[in-house]
């Protein structure tokens, strides 16, 4: 665990962001506030669902560093409650949320709270395993509630500091829906501000595997050849585009380019077949967790997306992967809206 004069000297640094504060949620039922002179702090966050776009990319020193744009997913969630003590031990329930605990404990010593300790829940929905970000999301959820308990709201740079510092690597989804960044996962900085939210796009999900996945965490980084690090600035700048003019069609050619990348390196199942299919039913593109199992068929929201999505559902079961759900980056649409 890095110390908290490091964590402290890296967050003041960290590029700011535009981004709201974090807003928390609503109490879950978790922790009851039955003592008084106790706070109960509560903290959510979402998940995501694998990313638009992951590769290398040139910073403004001319060096090259791994970054990724995340695709948000309203769907899943993590909550957590954390009931401080002013001394004693931190434990976590369930007892296996080992780095959401460890993110406890950081925020607690962050906050100048060295000596404290407490207990945190943790309760999620987030399929484990499929590049979805169960581990990020139990992270996040567990920084906010801590800050809550002290009713504190921490800025985005620090929180991706402490999610890295607890979990090795870390996805962007503590700057919010609002703002797509795209994010160095491995040192928790922002390496660009794309200037907005993502384009307004439906995506029909999938595990490319089943019900399997594989652990995230433990894969190490992509070894990219000099011709793939080349090619994700051009990827990166059709992104970029998508975002300043919220076209979905650029957003889904982006999001194709770097599945074929990264179909050279970690592939999906079936590739090529969801590629025709997705080219067959119209579809803006094909998203993927670069390091999980989940990917995603990118539609515009068009006058025929209900037609377009229930054929793409009905193919993707001939494909053998019937288990589907759907989804908007439209902050004002609601999961499964549509069906």
């Amino acid at each position: 665990m890095v110390s908290v004069a490091t964590f402290l000297d890296e967050a003041r640094v960290a590029a700011p962001v535009a981004a709201g504060p974090v807003v928390m949620a609503s109490p879950p039922a978790l922790l009851a506030r039955d003592e008084q002179s106790i706070r109960i702090g509560y903290g959510e966050a979402p998940a995501h669902h694998g990313e638009v776009v992951q590769g290398m990319f040139y910073s403004s020193d001319g060096t090259v560093e791994h970054g990724l744009v995340t695709l948000p997913c309203p769907l899943f969630r993590a909550r957590a409650g954390f009931r401080p003590v002013r001394s004693g031990s931190l434990t976590v329930e369930p007892r296996g949320r080992v780095r959401a605990g460890t993110a406890a404990r950081l925020t607690l010593d962050v906050l100048g709270r060295v000596g404290w300790g407490g207990t945190l829940r943790m309760d999620s929905n987030v399929p484990l395993r499929w590049g979805c970000g169960s581990s990020t999301a139990d992270v996040l959820a567990a920084i906010r509630a801590v800050a809550d308990a002290f009713d504190t709201t921490l800025p985005p740079e620090w929180i991706s500091r402490l999610s890295v510092a607890s979990e090795t690597a870390s996805d962007s989804v503590m700057f919010g829906p609002q703002r797509a960044v795209l994010f160095a996962q491995r040192r928790g900085s922002v390496l660009l501000d794309l200037g907005g939210p993502l384009p307004p796009v439906w995506v029909v999900g999938f595990n490319t595997e089943g019900n399997c996945g594989v652990d995230t965490l433990v894969l190490p980084p992509c070894q990219y050849s000099a011709w793939e690090i080349e090619a994700f600035g051009p990827v990166l700048g059709l992104l970029r585009r998508a975002v300043e003019r919220q076209d979905p069609v650029l957003m889904g050619r982006a999001a194709t380019a770097s599945t074929m990348i990264m179909q050279r390196h970690r592939p999906k199942t079936g590739m090529p077949q969801l590629l025709r299919l997705a080219e067959d039913l119209g579809a803006l593109g094909v998203q993927v967790a670069h390091s999980g199992t989940v990917a995603g068929l990118l539609f515009a929201p068009m006058d025929d997306v209900v037609g377009r999505i229930g054929r793409a559902r009905t193919a993707l079961g001939r494909l053998g992967l019937r288990d589907t759900w759907l989804f908007s980056t439209h902050p004002r649409s609601h999961p499964e809206s549509l069906s």
